[in-house]
């Protein structure tokens, strides 16, 4: 998929890896000796970020370890968890390649695939997405509501996102310059990466299980949340759906009283009973307090972005030259110059 034909140009010669991970001391070690060679053989200059989003076990010793013994393995230890979206946000403010790789920790994003985004990459294209050539890790409930919720996504915000297409990903540094423009509290990556635009297209892989022969972290529960959050960020209709369901009820209503009022006058009789009153109540009070849940989900975030709270908060730097009390502050949008009129 891509949105316009790319231009080739010059591009530089840094690679910036960022990887968010949690509680992924097992594998973190098996992951970097799987990434060495594959940036070595680049041919550019390339550092890690890795982002510790509040891990419990031992993983912020072992990026201590890995970085004493390669000052290009450099990490960001997060406070508390503050989840993937945002651990996302914070290595991609700490990337400073002139091309960053976003991926996972579990080794299902195959590192061997890097150099094919580069080649995309120097082709002219300022983002390259991981496609996955099948979703056979996925339930069958899960691939489900995964087609479900990117229809749903499209119909309602007219953004569309790539099928197969997650996190794993390269980015222009203007692209990531714009990504790291963002500085909104409730984030949904996936539509982020597409608002942004730029000259884009994907890349097919095929998706290892995971390292651990464990599942995916993700629950139900996290995935419609999940949803929830994209949905409620990149669109209001949700709000005008519960207007035109308003609207459709009220319809119904006054024809049901029209028809009620013509059978009276003309074949006489009384109420339709104490069953259709209660129905009726019961009806109309779940359409109320669905459309209030609604409401409040809009409410709830923008209660988020007015408090105004960082992104992220850092607990500890390793192998980066930026105070750590400088880098939970989220990039301003350069000022903008207003030319005088004599």
């Amino acid at each position: 998929m891509t949105d316009r034909p790319p231009e080739p140009r010059p591009r530089g010669n840094r690679l910036s890896i960022v990887i968010p991970m949690l509680n992924e001391e097992r594998g973190l070690e098996t992951l970097v000796e799987r990434l060495r060679p594959v940036l070595d053989a680049t041919g550019m200059a390339w550092d890690i970020v890795f982002i510790d989003d509040g891990s419990r076990d031992r993983t912020r010793d072992l990026l201590r370890r890995l970085n004493r013994q390669d000052a290009r393995l450099k990490a960001i230890a997060l406070s508390r968890n503050f989840g993937k979206e945002r651990a996302v946000a914070a290595g991609l403010q700490h990337a400073r390649g002139d091309a960053v790789v976003l991926m996972d920790a579990d080794l299902q994003h195959p590192p061997e695939v890097i150099p094919q985004f580069l080649a995309q990459w120097r082709a002219g294209y300022d983002v390259v997405y991981g496609q996955r050539d099948d979703r056979e890790a996925d339930s069958l409930p899960r691939r489900l509501f995964s087609k479900g919720f990117y229809g749903a996504f499209k119909a309602m915000s007219g953004t569309s996102l790539p099928d197969g297409a997650g996190d794993f990903r390269l980015f222009d540094r203007k692209a990531a310059d714009a990504m790291n423009r963002f500085s909104e509290r409730v984030r949904f990556n996936k539509g982020l990466y597409a608002w942004i635009g730029f000259p884009s297209t994907g890349v097919t892989f095929h998706v290892p299980p995971r390292f651990d022969g464990t599942k995916s972290r993700f629950r139900p529960r996290a995935l419609l949340r999940f949803a929830m959050d994209g949905l409620v960020s990149f669109t209001t209709m949700p709000l005008r759906i519960w207007s035109y369901v308003g609207v459709v009820v009220s319809g119904l209503s006054f024809a049901y009283i029209l028809g009620f009022l013509i059978k009276m006058a003309i074949f006489g009789g009384g109420a339709s009973g104490f069953p259709t009153l209660i129905i009726s109540i019961l009806f109309l009070g779940g359409i109320q307090l669905i459309s209030l849940g609604v409401i409040g989900e809009y409410l709830g975030r923008m209660y988020e972005e007015v408090k105004g709270r960082p992104l992220y908060i850092v607990d500890e730097a390793i192998g980066l030259d930026q105070p750590a009390e400088q880098q939970s502050k989220p990039l301003e949008p350069a000022p903008v110059k207003l030319r005088q009129v004599p």
